[in-house]
C-alpha cells in the first residue's frame, strides 16, 4: 500500500525492529534471498569459538550490543580504579559510595579452558590494566568469540571470487596454507570422560595405579592416586583413570568382606575397566575433578585439588581484606588529621597535635589506638571502625561457609563411591572436509589447502587466503558477499592509507594530514571529535585503524553502491573493486579482472574430525541382529534400498549377498566368515538371515 507521508501516524522506532537478533548482524541483508539469510542467520549460531578471533571489518554496529548481552563477557558491577589483574581475576577497588554492609572490593573470577555443552573452549581475557578507571557497565573481559568487547565469530580474510583448478566445483572452498601455520582458523575444543567407582556385590571397585597385567610404560601419566596428571599429553588408547573391578565367582558373604576390611587383603582376582581415551581423540589434558561419597575417605589427588581450591579462595579472602584495610587507613587518617590526641600508641604524648608528620612516625595499623578531644568526630570514627570490622568478620565468614562446602563430600548417585572426570584439550586446525561459511547463508567445504606460493596473488605481492567460486553467487541470489567483499577491499585500502601516514608522522611530520585523513573516512557527527582528540590519542587511535577501518552498515538503513564506490576512491582503488591478478604457480596474469576484497568467514561446528568413522566388528541390534547405526554405537554404514538398487543394476550378485547376509544379519555366517579369514580361506558359505 502506498501512502502520502502525511497520512502515516505508526513508525518502528528502528528499521532493525523486522528482523531477528542473528539477521541484524548480517551486513548488505537487504541485498540477500531470504533463503539464504535465513541460512546465514542459523549458521552464526553454529560458530565455533576461534583460538585469534577477529571483530568484522564490514559489520552492522549491533555487534557490540549482542556481545555485551550474551553475558559471556564481563561487565563491571560498580565504578571503580583496578586494583590487581591477571589471567585468572580481576580485582576492582570501588569508588562508589557503599553502603556500611556493602565491600568497597569487586573480585571477577575469570572462567578459563572451561568447557561447553558443545565441547567449545569457554575462555576470557581480561581487557583492563592495573590502575585503569573503569565505569559501572564497562566490559571488563572478553570472553569467547568477543574480541574488545564486540561479538567475533569468524575471521577477515582476503578473498578472490574465481576459478581455480576445478576446486572450487560445486561450493568447495580453497584456502591458503597461511590460515593453516598462522592458526587463523584454529580453535581448541574440551572432550569430557567420566569414570565412577561403584559398590558391587562381589566388592568395591577401586581407582588404583595397581592394574594387573599392564606394563610401566602405560601408566607413566598416572600419580599415585591411580588418575591422570594435569598436562599430560595423551592419544587414544592410553589410561586415563586406573580402575579394577573384583571378578569373584561368588558374592562375598558378610563376613569375608569383614575379614577383607580387617586385614586389607587383596582380592586376588580383579579385572582391569580402566577409563581410557577413544579413538580418534588425542590432547593435553587440562583439569581433572574428584568426587568423592560423603564419609569415604578421599584420596590424595583429592585432597590436593582441595588445597589447590582453599588456597584460592584465601588469596581472594587476603587481597579483599588488604584493600579494605588501606580503605580504612585513608579514611580514619582524613578523620584525625587536625585533630588533638588525648591518647594512643606508646609513645604518643596527650595534647599532640595530628599532622601528616605526627602520623608518618606510627604504621597505619596502630592509628586506631589514637583517641582525640573532639568527641562528636571519636563517635565517628568508633562507627567507622565497628564498620571494619563488620567487614573483616563478613569476609572471614564467607570464606568459612565455602571452605566448609568444599570440604563436605559430594552427592553421588546410589552405589557410587567415587568420580572422577577428566576433561581433555584438543586443538583443532583447520583441515580439508570442515566446513565453512559467511554471514549470507555462503557455506562450503575445504577441498584443499594450498602452499601460498601458488595461490593467485596480487600486483603488490600479496598472495589471496581464500578462493571461492563466483557460479555460487548468481544462482544464490546472495549478492551481500560480494558488496561486503567490496565495502571490506576499501576499509582495508583505507587503514593501509592511514598506516602510510601514521608511518610518517612516527619519523617526525607534524600529524594535519593524519587527522584530515581520518576526519575524512568517519561521517559528520565523528568529525568535530576527531579534531578535539590529544595528539596521543589520534595516534593511538590511528594506530588501531591502521590493520583496516571497521565500516557498520546497518540492515535497511546500509551503504548504497555510490557510498562503497566513494570509499573505494577515498582508499586510492580501482572503483570496479576487481584488480589484476597474478598466477602463483605459471606467474603469468589472469585473462580479465578478478573481485577481490575482505570477507568474514566463519568455521562452522561441522568438523571432519567428529565425523569420520569406521567400523571392524562392532555391536548388532539384539532383535534383528543387524549391526547397529551412528558413531556413537560405534554402528556400520546403512545399506538402504536404493543403494541395493544400484548392486542389481551392476549384476554384482555376489556383493549384494553378503551384504544381506554375513555382512548384516546371517549370525552363524558372520562368524564362519571369521573364521574362514583366521584360516586363510577365501570360500564362505552365506547362511539365512535372522530377518
Amino acid at each position: 500500500v502506498m501512502q502520502r507521508r502525511q497520512d502515516i501516524d505508526l513508525i518502528d522506532v528502528s528499521p532493525k525492529q523486522l528482523v531477528s537478533v542473528a539477521a541484524a548482524l548480517i551486513p548488505f541483508l537487504e541485498n540477500d534471498d531470504a533463503n539464504r539469510a535465513l541460512m546465514g542467520s542459523n549458521m552464526q549460531r553454529q560458530a565455533v569459538p576461534l583460538i585469534r578471533a577477529e571483530a568484522p571489518l564490514v559489520g552492522t554496529g549491533m555487534e557490540e550490543t549482542v556481545a555485551r548481552d550474551s553475558g559471556v563477557t564481563i561487565i563491571a558491577r560498580r565504578s571503580g580504579v583496578v586494583d590487581q589483574v591477571d589471567a585468572t581475576r580481576i580485582v576492582i577497588r570501588a569508588t562508589e559510595e557503599t553502603s556500611a554492609a556493602a565491600s568497597g572490593v569487586d573480585i571477577y573470577s575469570l572462567l578459563k579452558f572451561q568447557r561447553s555443552n558443545q565441547s567449545t573452549c569457554i575462555t576470557q581475557q581480561p581487557l583492563v590494566k592495573v590502575g585503569e578507571q573503569v565505569r559501572a557497565g564497562d566490559i571488563i573481559a572478553d570472553g569467547p568469540s568477543t574480541r574488545l568487547g564486540e561479538l567475533a565469530l569468524g575471521r577477515n580474510v582476503l578473498c578472490a571470487f574465481m576459478p581455480w583448478n576445478g576446486y572450487n566445483f560445486e561450493d568447495s572452498i580453497l584456502i591458503s596454507e597461511r590460515i593453516v601455520s598462522e592458526d587463523v582458523f584454529t580453535s581448541i575444543h574440551i572432550e569430557e570422560f567420566e569414570v565412577m567407582a561403584r559398590d558391587t556385590k562381589l566388592g568395591q571397585e577401586e581407582i588404583t595405579r595397581d592394574i594387573p597385567n599392564v606394563g610401566e610404560e602405560a601408566l607413566k601419566n598416572l600419580d599415585e592416586a591411580g588418575i591422570v596428571y594435569i598436562g599430560a599429553e595423551v592419544k587414544p588408547g592410553d589410561i586415563l583413570v586406573g580402575k579394577v573391578t573384583p571378578k569373584g565367582e561368588s558374592p562375598m558373604t558378610p563376613e569375608e568382606k569383614l575379614l577383607r576390611a580387617i586385614f586389607g587383603e587383596k582380592a586376588s582376582d580383579v579385572r582391569d575397566t580402566s577409563l581410557r581415551l577413544p579413538p580418534g581423540v588425542s590432547g593435553t589434558i587440562v583439569e581433572v575433578r574428584v568426587f568423592s561419597r560423603r564419609g569415604v575417605d578421599k584420596d590424595e589427588r583429592a585432597l590436593a585439588i582441595e588445597r589447590a581450591e582453599i588456597e584460592r579462595l584465601a588469596k581472594d579472602r587476603d587481597d579483599e581484606r588488604a584493600i579494605l584495610e588501606r580503605n580504612f587507613a585513608t579514611r580514619l587518617k582524613e578523620m584525625l588529621l587536625a585533630q588533638v590526641a588525648v591518647g594512643g600508641p606508646k609513645g604518643m604524648k596527650s595534647g599532640t597535635e595530628l599532622t601528616e608528620q605526627a602520623l608518618a612516625e606510627y604504621p597505619s595499623a596502630q592509628w586506631k589506638q589514637i583517641s582525640i578531644r573532639d568527641d562528636a568526630r571519636m563517635a565517628d570514627i568508633e562507627g567507622l571502625k565497628r564498620q571494619m570490622e563488620d567487614a573483616v568478620a563478613g569476609l572471614t565468614a564467607r570464606f568459612e561457609s565455602k571452605v566448609e562446602k568444599l570440604q563436605r563430600g559430594d552427592e553421588l548417585p546410589p552405589g557410587v563411591m567415587k568420580m572422577v572426570k577428566v576433561f581433555v584439550a584438543v586443538k583443532r586446525k583447520l583441515q580439508p572436509g570442515d566446513k565453512m561459511a559467511g554471514r549470507h547463508g555462503n557455506k562450503g567445504v575445504i577441498s584443499r589447502i594450498v602452499p601460498k606460493e601458488d595461490m593467485p596473488y596480487l600486483e603488490s605481492g600479496t598472495p589471496v587466503d581464500i578462493v571461492l567460486n563466483p557460479l555460487g553467487v548468481p544462482s544464490r541470489m546472495n549478492v551481500g558477499q560480494i558488496l561486503e567483499t567490496h565495502l571490506g577491499w576499501a576499509a582495508d585500502g583505507l587503514g593501509r592509507r592511514i598506516s602510510n601516514v601514521l608511518a610518517a608522522v612516527q619519523r617526525g611530520a607534524a600529524d594535519g594530514e593524519l587527522r584530515q585523513l581520518i576526519s575524512d573516512v568517519y561521517q559528520d557527527e565523528e568529525k568535530s571529535q576527531i579534531e578535539r582528540l590529544a595528539p596521543d590519542e589520534l595516534l593511538e587511535l590511528a594506530g588501531n585503524l591502521a590493520q583496516g577501518v571497521p565500516m557498520a552498515s546497518p540492515v535497511f538503513d546500509g551503504a548504497k553502491e555510490e557510498d562503497i564506490v566513494a570509499m573505494l576512491e577515498k582508499a586510492g582503488l580501482s572503483s570496479s573493486g576487481q584488480v589484476t591478478l597474478i598466477d602463483g604457480r605459471t606467474g603469468e596474469r589472469f585473462d580479465r579482472p578478478v573481485t577481490v576484497g575482505y570477507i568474514y568467514m566463519m568455521k562452522l561446528h561441522h568438523l571432519v574430525d567428529d565425523k569420520i568413522h569406521a567400523r571392524s566388528i562392532g555391536p548388532y541390534s539384539l532383535v534383528t541382529q543387524q549391526p547397529l547405526g551412528g558413531k556413537a554405537q560405534f554402528g556400520g554404514q546403512r545399506f538402504g534400498e536404493m543403494e541395493v538398487w544400484a548392486l542389481e543394476a551392476y549384476g554384482a550378485a555376489y556383493t549384494l549377498q553378503e551384504m544381506l547376509t554375513v555382512k548384516s544379519d546371517d549370525v552363524s555366517g558372520r562368524t564362519k566368515v571369521y573364521e574362514a579369514i583366521v584360516r586363510g580361506d577365501d570360500n564362505f558359505e552365506a547362511g539365512i538371515p535372522e530377518s
